[in-house]
């Protein structure tokens, strides 16, 4: 049994809520920052005797944890207990970005920066709620660079409302001439509970196209590919060496143990279990789940090519037939691969090239090719 496994820690705050965001936050006013961090650790002590070894990775998402001071995320970082050559990754809004901030964050152990941009231009820019200038957002970027951090990545959101190709080819000149070494793409989808969806009820927001998404995911993916910065995932471009490790965790079925409030985790035994989405209740609370499950084989397979077929290892039939109890039926894969979207080796399936850009469809016909194997047996990791 591999080890390898990795920590999320959930940071809330925001210092403004996104439009397009379906994530938990909380705007940033009288943060508790020492109480919040105590309890992140206390969690970590609870539910750390299911994970053997150390970390390989710990990632901290949000929300903005570029927020939290580097004091409290070296108290994290410090009771993660993670290996050595741990990837320690966070997230940061590049408002929040100064020289010395980069320096705080890399001596409280962090070795990978994610920059939140989303966009450079300043009418997308507003339409996002964000604050970035595009000045500072190029000055962000050459900080990290030139900072000494292991490894960095850019985000940019693309099908906005009222974008057209040409605005995109202009972001991604910008993204480009910062010399990224991983680039995470966000087609814009409305989420329920949103802005965006309450001004795509009233008609005022309408997001791209389906044609034109097609074409800006195409145009994304070959212009970066012309600068060394190849597809790994559906949204997630790298050089060499610069792929994110903890996403990977996902990408392959490897446990993660998450803390703060609404997070989710996945231990080697195979039980997933979701905190309470609220600080309030998450700071008294000495175990802060509020559910938790054993998967089916068929619900786990279900989990299993969502999450790997996104990715380019794929899916083994293997891991399916002895974690899951699941077959896939070969004539339906077939079907799949004769119409160009699913490449099959007979052992392990992933998408082409053509399948990228409609993984989800792709994915929702591969799921109806699930059949029961025939011994029923699924074993645990």
């Amino acid at each position: 049994m591999s080890e390898t496994w990795g920590v999320y820690a959930h940071i809330p705050w925001c210092r403004r809520r996104c439009p397009y965001c379906a994530f938990y936050v909380e705007v940033d006013r009288d943060v508790p920052w020492a109480a919040f961090a105590k309890a992140l650790v206390a969690e970590l002590a609870l539910r750390r005797p299911e994970f053997p070894g150390q970390a390989s990775t710990l990632f901290f998402g949000g929300g903005t944890p570029s927020r939290m001071p580097a004091a409290h995320l070296r108290e994290v970082v410090a009771a993660v207990d993670a290996s050595p050559s741990a990837e320690i990754a966070m997230e940061a809004n590049p408002e929040d970005v100064t020289p010395e901030a980069i320096s705080d964050w890399l001596n409280a152990g962090v070795n990978r920066i994610s920059l939140g941009l989303q966009t450079f231009n300043p009418k997308f820019a507003h339409l996002l709620n964000r604050a970035c200038s595009v000045q500072h957002a190029q000055e962000t970027a050459a900080w990290v660079s030139q900072s000494g951090v292991r490894s960095w990545s850019m985000d940019i959101i693309f099908g906005l409302p009222g974008q057209t190709l040409a605005d995109l080819s202009e972001d991604l000149e910008r993204l480009l001439e910062t010399d990224p070494p991983h680039v995470s793409l966000y087609g814009l989808t409305i989420e329920e509970g949103t802005a965006f969806e309450r001004g795509f009820q009233r008609g005022t927001i309408v997001p791209a196209p389906d044609d034109l998404w097609r074409e800006m995911y195409d145009l994304l993916v070959e212009r970066l590919a012309e600068r060394g910065i190849q597809r790994y995932e559906v949204s997630n471009f790298a050089k060499d060496g610069h792929r994110s490790k903890h996403n990977e965790l996902y990408w392959t079925d490897r446990p993660y143990l998450a803390i703060g409030p609404s997070a989710h985790g996945y231990t080697f035994s195979g039980i997933r279990w979701k905190n309470v989405a609220d600080v309030g209740r998450y700071l008294q609370m000495p175990d802060p789940t509020i559910e938790s499950e054993r998967p089916t084989g068929k619900d786990r397979a279900i989990d299993r090519l969502f999450s790997g077929l996104r990715y380019v290892g794929g899916v083994s039939r293997t891991e399916l037939r002895e974690k899951c109890a699941q077959n896939l039926s070969s004539h339906a894969v077939a079907k799949l691969v004769q119409g160009g979207w699913i490449a099959d080796d007979g052992e392990k399936i992933h998408l082409t090239n053509a399948g990228f850009p409609i993984a989800d469809t792709v994915i929702v016909k591969v799921l109806d090719a699930l059949t029961p194997a025939e011994d029923g047996s699924a074993q645990p990791d």
